[in-house]
């Protein structure tokens, strides 16, 4: 049975996060201003990481599969009627994202930082609002 509560406080940091980043972050800085670089950059990854471990949670109680990668969480939950195709497909970007961020396999591309700041937010909301109503059916 999936813990309800302990998705609510899952979802809760993708908010949080969400609205610092709307109201501290400042995209166009970004690239010249190694704080603000910093502060986009660690608060994105916290806020993938609460999408990530929820996603996982989801995933394992539901018995939907075994992912063999981040990405293929999103897959599962889409296969399980959970997040639709589009955010299937950002949501799994977005873990690809926070992999370069965490275990450095690239250099951060902060016109991709930049690019998640000022349009991929809405999807972030989009998989909290996805999952809370899922657990208001159940």
């Amino acid at each position: 049975m999936t813990d309800a509560e302990l998705l609510e406080k899952k979802l809760a940091v993708i908010e949080t996060c969400v609205a610092d980043l709307r109201r501290l972050a400042a995209p166009a800085l970004i690239a010249t201003d190694l704080r603000e670089e910093r502060f986009a950059e660690h608060t994105l990854q916290i806020a993938i990481q609460a999408a990530l471990d929820a996603a996982s949670h989801i995933v394992s109680d539901a018995r939907l599969g075994e992912p063999r990668s981040n990405r293929e969480l999103f897959t599962l939950l889409e296969r399980g009627g959970w997040i639709g195709a589009d955010l299937t497909r950002s949501l799994s970007a977005m873990a690809g994202f926070r992999n370069v961020l965490v275990h450095g396999y690239d250099t951060v591309n902060l016109d991709v930082v930049r690019d998640v700041l000022e349009h991929g937010l809405g999807d972030l909301l989009g998989f909290v609002g996805a999952v809370r109503a899922r657990l208001r059916k159940a």
